[in-house]
């Protein structure tokens, strides 16, 4: 079997749809299966080795821009990423095309009819996108719907707002996932209230700027943040209370530093708000957390429940930095409840792994 993964963005990218990207044609490609990502390239930096990743021989890499020549190559668009792929789409006429754009997804759905098309929807962008743009986007979202030959959602909350929208389908739901470490560092339980970690983005609906307020009733903790741009970081340092918890804030790190964060943390905290985002999201970060062995102080969303029962993790009030302190406190003055706690979502994680998710999506990839 031959896939067409097209993503018409640069690779490797500091957002965690790159992440699950490199992970998804790397363990496609190890299954068997004979993986084409067609890309745009991100000079000097390799679209895996980025992540640490190697290229399995079934994988091939196809540089394709997305830009106009020079001295207008600070043009691009997906129309332009899409007229170069259909060179690529014209030389392999038998493989599966696998998108998760939804505007590459609805202009390959108009140039290319009759091709098998798999759209993995990672949001919902007739609620996610800008009022004035949500007209087209629902148009865009229910073509493709109704025209993939496979639709394949990160979460069940996901599945479910696009059935309700665009009317019943199979959707089949595939999370995101986690390398699985094998050997984690003693973590330091009795004091688990020196470790307790963020990291991801800092967008609004992360809720960061609830933990940095939550942080004024945390007295005697460190709070260690990993992630957040140069604006964002002046933002929250702008913030940061003058009394309670520590707030350290480490900004972009290489992954593999922020693993090592994760695997020494133990407690790991997921703020979301309860924003149209966070509805359906799937978060690399909670898989991380649980691979890492961490107690988890979340949300309570939908998504996030959909991972985690009632007993794996604190549940705080979305948006609510009273809640979210209380529930750090709580995990904080009870560390051999952390460590338990702890354990158990370590265990869970086994069945996230990008293998894991891989053997999923292949299996559902053959039956097609």
């Amino acid at each position: 079997m031959r896939l067409l993964y097209a993503f018409p963005e640069p690779l490797p990218l500091e957002r965690a749809r790159g992440v699950q990207v490199a992970h998804a044609v790397a363990e496609l490609a190890r299954l068997g299966i004979a993986v084409e990502l067609a890309y745009v390239p991100n000079p000097p930096l390799h679209p895996l080795a980025y992540y640490g990743l190697e290229a399995p021989a079934s994988l091939r890499l196809t540089k394709l821009s997305r830009s106009l020549p020079w001295p207008l190559a600070r043009i691009h668009s997906n129309r332009l990423f899409l007229w170069r792929l259909h060179e690529r789409i014209a030389a392999a006429p038998d493989a599966l095309l696998f998108v998760r754009h939804l505007k590459l997804a609805a202009l390959l759905r108009q140039s290319r009819p009759g091709r098998k098309l798999v759209y993995e929807a990672h949001e919902v962008f007739s609620d996610t996108a800008p009022p004035a743009k949500r007209a087209r986007q629902f148009d865009m979202e229910s073509e493709v719907l109704r025209t993939a030959t496979l639709v394949i959602a990160n979460s069940p909350p996901t599945a479910e707002r696009l059935r309700e929208l665009y009317g019943e389908r199979e959707i089949e739901v595939v999370p995101n996932g986690v390398d699985w470490p094998e050997h984690l560092p003693q973590k330091d339980w009795a004091h688990a209230g020196l470790h307790i970690v963020y990291a991801g983005s800092f967008f609004a609906w992360k809720g960061v700027a609830d933990l940095v307020q939550a942080a004024s009733e945390l007295p005697g903790c460190t709070i260690t943040l990993y992630g957040g741009d140069a604006a964002q970081l002046a933002r929250e340092r702008g913030r940061a209370p003058a009394a309670g918890a520590q707030l350290k804030f480490r900004g972009h790190v290489p992954q593999r530093e922020v693993m090592r964060g994760l695997e020494s943390a133990c407690i790991a905290v997921l703020p979301n708000r309860d924003d149209a985002d966070s509805r359906y999201t799937s978060p690399i970060k909670l898989f991380e957390y649980m691979a890492a062995g961490c107690a988890i102080v979340a949300s309570d969303l939908p998504p996030l429940r959909a991972v985690l029962t009632e007993d794996e993790a604190v549940w705080v009030r979305a948006g609510d930095p009273v809640s979210l302190a209380e529930g750090i406190r709580r995990l904080a003055a009870d560390p051999e409840r952390a460590r338990r706690m702890g354990a158990r979502a370590r265990e869970k994680a086994r069945g996230y792994t990008w293998r894991a998710r891989a053997e999923r999506l292949a299996g559902l990839l053959r039956a097609i």
